[in-house]
């Protein structure tokens, strides 16, 4: 599951930053793989940058405040609402427009 893969990362101090739909991948059994690891750092101490995909970005990386590996599982939540909704929350006509709906 998405969330045993996130733990994993996690427990190997890995923070994606960039869960999306695009990065999560089944393989020829049907196992759930996590892609895109460019976004990724490997820290045990928070970090600062903003970065990943605006529609999916945490509250905290949005406002530029230091983030840590819980801005991953932020993306479980955005993922749930966009599986659900067939959109993410925040999204809008254009990146401004999203950046005000956080």
């Amino acid at each position: 599951s998405l969330t045993e893969a996130l733990a994993y990362c996690h427990e190997k101090h890995v923070i994606h930053r960039d869960i999306k739909p695009e990065n999560l991948l089944l393989d020829h059994e049907g196992r759930l793989k996590i892609a895109d690891f460019g976004w990724s750092v490997q820290s045990k101490s928070k970090r600062q940058t903003m970065c990943g995909t605006l529609d999916y970005l945490a509250p905290e990386m949005v406002e530029n405040k230091d983030h840590d590996y819980a801005v991953d599982n932020w993306t479980l939540g955005i993922l749930c609402y966009e599986f659900l909704y067939g959109v993410p929350p925040f999204e809008a006509e254009s990146q401004a427009d999203t950046f005000e709906r956080y």
